[in-house]
């Protein structure tokens, strides 16, 4: 996987603006934060809510036999663009020292259910079905 500096565009903080890879291509659905039983955790608490929908990001990958260091792409849609910082937190705590993937962060009036603060997708490199 590579993640160039493209000439004449400014630095990413947190992201990367290009990035490649090679194998098969996965796409992970936006991922909210529901548990495996479908309950939501972390009602009104963008933290809690960012930990479950990581942690839903990371079987998705697994089931590909990826991980985060397989991630090409981030797409976060927020209700309210307040919630990001508890968002990087918890992605920057996910990803450690791996260079970040690129990312895309949009704030939405509202997504599929009013308890839902966030929702994430992830584009990535599968490596076994």
């Amino acid at each position: 996987m590579g993640h160039p500096q493209p000439a004449g565009v400014a630095p990413g903080v947190g992201y990367s603006n290009v990035v490649w890879g090679e194998g098969r291509f996965a796409a992970i659905a936006g991922q909210v934060a529901l548990d495996e039983t479908g309950k939501i955790v972390g009602p009104a608490d963008p933290a809690a809510q960012a930990r479950q929908v990581f942690e839903n990001l990371r079987r998705c990958l697994q089931a590909v036999g990826s991980t985060f260091a397989d991630v090409l792409s981030l797409n976060i849609y927020v209700t309210d663009i307040a919630y990001m910082p508890s968002i990087r937190a918890v992605r920057d705590q996910v990803l450690g020292t791996l260079p970040p993937p690129a990312a895309t962060a949009v704030q939405v009036v509202a997504l599929a259910r009013p308890e839902f603060l966030m929702e994430i997708e992830a584009f990535a490199i599968a490596r076994d079905a």
